[in-house]
């Protein structure tokens, strides 16, 4: 099965929560060191109201994994790119996002 795209950058396999896609693609226009983001599970959660934040939590073999947190769910992201967790965190509020 292949993989539907957004500039060719985000998978869109299934649904991305509220909010977090307008982040992702401003993310994806400004750092052209990402090679793609993968949206993963999507899992309810109490304490994720208000703005989106997100969280790098671990490498992967190819990047970074992230949680997004926005209208009460959470939802896994990998990132996959060079990059340093501390770039793209920074591009991550460039693009609108509270990083934790």
């Amino acid at each position: 099965m292949r993989l539907r795209t957004a500039k060719d950058r985000l998978k869109i396999e299934h649904s991305i929560i509220d909010g977090v896609r307008g982040i992702l693609v401003e993310f994806l226009e400004a750092t052209p060191e990402v090679r793609s983001v993968i949206p993963g599970v999507i899992r309810p959660v109490r304490d994720a109201r208000g703005k989106v934040k997100m969280r790098i939590t671990v490498p992967t073999q190819n990047g970074w994994k992230a949680i997004a947190l926005s209208s009460g769910a959470r939802q896994e992201l990998f990132i996959s790119t060079d990059l340093t967790k501390e770039a793209i965190e920074a591009a991550l509020v460039k693009a609108g996002a509270l990083v934790e």
